[in-house]
């Protein structure tokens, strides 16, 4: 055997999930060994020992970045790291364990000379900055870290800046007077506004346990269980296949949250199956990547958006959730609508009852699965603390799953004819055992990119705050608006695409609501808890519109379709992600709360508008919809969005109007075929 082929043997190299890249053995123990060690500290001071705010976020920060650099070598996933690139990650490594260790040994020193930083201060500071600017462009993409950059050069930018000459470029507007190291240093590092700010402190405490949590739901099979219910639920109607992947998605996004990793879960069942149903390829993969998306704004988690509005509003967290089901009911009823009529459009049927599971059975499979939510959605009506209640629901998980199973291994087996043996029963503990280290494991994996783009949009935030960036960009949204709020409104839907073709949901809203949040809310009157809504909604359009449809893309991979019509079509199926927060605005009643007849009122209008406008879009409800109904609904939809109560009704009546008509004429037309 040859030396080359010895080598290969005794270093065996295997893909990484989660990281996409080809890693010898003892690189991938480790990476275990560094996520499963996270994961436990992460239970410790969520359920234990609560941790002080920078011990917290910057060992969480510490083993986040080690783990990122692991996970995702310094040249790509598909090439090798070699000696070049284990030297350059070795010098990362060290940034890393310096970024949150300085922090953690010499806290009270820093604390006690805030403002007046040492030289060490500032150069360890500097370090961490470029060690967090680099783990995100492996972890979160290139975008991201641009960005990053570019808001640290835009600090040093003006006549007092490290960067003096760069000012001369800045429109008059975004002028300021420039920073030197120290203070920038400062504001990132050594502060409270900088990588250490809100962002990762939400990412290190809520985020991170709920991550965990849906990654124990996934290994022991709860995806599964919410598809196989969808299914039993929905499979014998028209397009089942296609309304179980809406209401099986809107279940898994509240484990995986995020819409890539909903589809390829959730579309890898549903897709090829609505295929065989009668839909287009492109249709397939565009309806499950707009349920999917919609998993990001299905409550509890919406995609770790919830703590994150929760924290910047100062609203309960279960307050939000409660505003935010509506909302997420309406978008999801849309995204089924769509479903159906196309459905009806092409003739479609259900799915034999002999190719469904049943309800019964799928609830005796895993009806315990259950248990932890219903533990998760009592403790936070107990008003506990959400990392708390995460930190409770993963250990009702774990005891479920072991009881379970014990309950099979030692009652159940034993009557389908399989003994009890010792041999057996060390069996079942190291299976249990492996399960236990795949969800810690997996639940650090997934929270790497999620963490990283919260720690650079500190950076953004940081420098927004610092050169008051915001008010700059308050003060142009106000110009080219004119003050008219609809203006306003697109603005920052074409801002969120922009940013998001970049950035990941979590960090473009991060980023967007620093930036446009004071202009909506003290400028147009937009309720702050709204703002953040509508910003949170228009910052998942990058999931479905192209020419960056993420989602539409990765259900076209599934589906075998085109990615950009794919993406037309998610985007098109999706529109609800556009016309939702339009709606809170004009009608705040629906978040904010108001009298029962006006929430009523305000509820029904919305459903009937959404209702319409997917049946004028794809012209067809009962029956096929000529145009003049189709124009006559889209100027009843603007009617409705009219903060006058007698245009409302007139743009109801309208739409009622329209829609009745729609389904005479598809009772005459079938007493004709009789």
């Amino acid at each position: 055997m040859s030396d080359s082929a010895k080598s290969t043997v005794t270093t065996p190299e295997v893909t990484v999930p989660g990281g996409n890249a080809i890693q010898p053995r003892p690189v991938l123990w480790l990476i275990t060994l560094v996520a499963v060690g996270l994961s436990l500290f992460q239970l410790y001071s969520a359920g234990i020992q609560p941790l002080g705010l920078f011990y917290q976020r910057s060992i969480h920060l510490m083993l986040i970045m080690l783990l990122a650099f692991l996970m995702f070598p310094v040249f790509g996933p598909h090439r090798k790291r070699g000696l070049l690139g284990w030297a350059i990650d070795l010098v990362f490594f060290a940034g890393a364990l310096l970024t949150g260790g300085y922090l953690v040994l010499y806290l009270d020193e820093i604390i006690g000379r805030a403002g007046f930083w040492s030289q060490t201060d500032i150069v360890v500071g500097c370090i961490a900055t470029l060690t967090v600017l680099e783990a995100s462009r492996r972890a979160v993409g290139l975008g991201m870290t641009i960005i990053g950059a570019i808001a640290i050069a835009y600090a040093f930018a003006g006549p007092r800046g490290e960067l003096p000459w760069l000012g001369q470029f800045l429109p008059g507007i975004l002028e300021h007077r420039g920073y030197n190291i120290d203070r920038v240093v400062g504001q990132l590092y050594l502060g409270q506004e900088g990588i250490f700010g809100l962002p990762l402190g939400v990412a290190a405490t809520y985020i991170f346990v709920f991550v965990l949590f849906g990654a124990f739901l996934e290994i022991t099979g709860a995806g599964k269980f919410f598809i196989d219910l969808a299914y039993a639920a929905t499979g014998r109607q028209r397009g089942g296949p296609a309304k179980a992947a809406v209401i099986a998605s809107a279940g898994m996004g509240s484990i995986s949250g995020s819409a890539i990793a909903n589809v390829v879960t959730t579309g890898a069942f549903t897709i090829p199956l609505m295929k065989r149903l009668g839909y287009k390829p492109k249709q397939a993969g565009g309806i499950e990547a707009a349920a999917s998306t919609g998993g990001q704004i299905m409550p509890p988690l919406m995609g770790a958006g919830a703590f994150l509005i929760a924290e910047y509003t100062r609203v309960p967290y279960l307050e939000v959730v409660k505003v935010s089901i509506l909302p997420a009911i309406m978008y999801f009823s849309t995204v089924y609508l769509f479903v159906h009529i196309i459905a009806l459009k092409q003739g479609m049927q259900g799915m034999a009852r002999s190719e469904l599971p049943q309800v019964r059975d799928v609830m005796a499979a895993g009806w315990h699965f259950l248990l932890p939510l219903a533990v998760l959605v009592w403790l936070l009506v107990m008003n506990m603390s959400p990392m708390r209640v995460g930190y409770y629901a993963i250990v009702t998980m774990i005891a479920v799953a072991v009881l379970r199973y014990a309950v099979w291994f030692l009652f159940i087996a034993p009557r389908q004819g399989q003994t009890v043996t010792l041999a057996g029963i060390g069996t079942a503990l190291w299976a249990g055992w492996t399960k236990l280290v795949q969800g810690l494991e997996l639940g650090a994996r997934n929270a790497v990119a999620v963490s990283m783009a919260c720690a650079v949009a500190g950076i953004i935030v940081g420098v927004v705050g610092l050169t008051g960036l915001g008010l700059k960009f308050s003060a142009m949204m106000m110009a080219f608006s004119g003050g008219n709020i609809v203006l306003a409104l697109v603005m920052v839907l074409l801002a969120s695409l922009v940013l998001g073709m970049g950035l990941p949901v979590t960090a473009s809203y991060i980023v967007l609501i620093v930036l446009v949040g004071p202009a909506l809310t003290a400028e147009f009157g937009i309720p702050l808890l709204i703002a953040h809504l509508v910003v949170f909604w228009y910052s998942q359009d990058s999931n479905v519109t192209p020419p960056i449809a993420l989602a539409g893309f990765a259900g076209a991979a599934i589906a075998g379709s085109k990615p950009m019509e794919t993406g037309f079509q998610a985007w098109k199926f999706a529109k609800g992600l556009y016309l939702i927060p339009m709606f809170m605005v004009f009608n705040p009643e629906i978040i904010m709360g108001g009298p029962w007849p006006v929430l009523i009122w305000n509820g029904l209008i919305a459903i009937l508008a959404l209702g319409a406008f997917a049946a004028a879009l794809e012209g067809y409800l009962f029956t096929r919809m000529s145009w003049l109904p189709r124009i006559a609904i889209a100027g009843a939809i603007v009617a409705v969005f009219w903060p006058d109560l007698r245009i409302e009704i007139i743009g109801a009546a309208v739409m009622a109007v329209a829609i009745g008509g729609n389904w005479l004429a598809s009772r005459r037309e079938a007493a004709a075929v009789r």
